[in-house]
């Protein structure tokens, strides 16, 4: 029986085979990424639980801006 492959494996294995197809794309890609970060690598980092910390802070921190102001 085959293991099925988590949907991380399988972004990063096809993440992995682009890079090797288009070589000059990604190093434009890789720049823009180092510039200006991705959200889908923050947010497949962090998982759900992390994501949810996140929003709660910013909302959190949005009512207390909105007091002040």
């Amino acid at each position: 029986m085959e293991r099925k492959e988590q949907p991380a494996e399988e972004r990063e294995r096809l993440r992995q085979k682009e890079l090797k197809s288009n070589t000059a794309g990604s190093l434009q890609e890789g720049f823009n990424r180092a510039a200006n970060g991705s959200l889908t690598d923050l947010a497949g980092d962090l998982g759900w639980k992390g994501i949810g910390v996140l929003i709660t802070v910013f909302l959190i921190g949005y009512f207390i801006y909105q007091l002040l102001f």
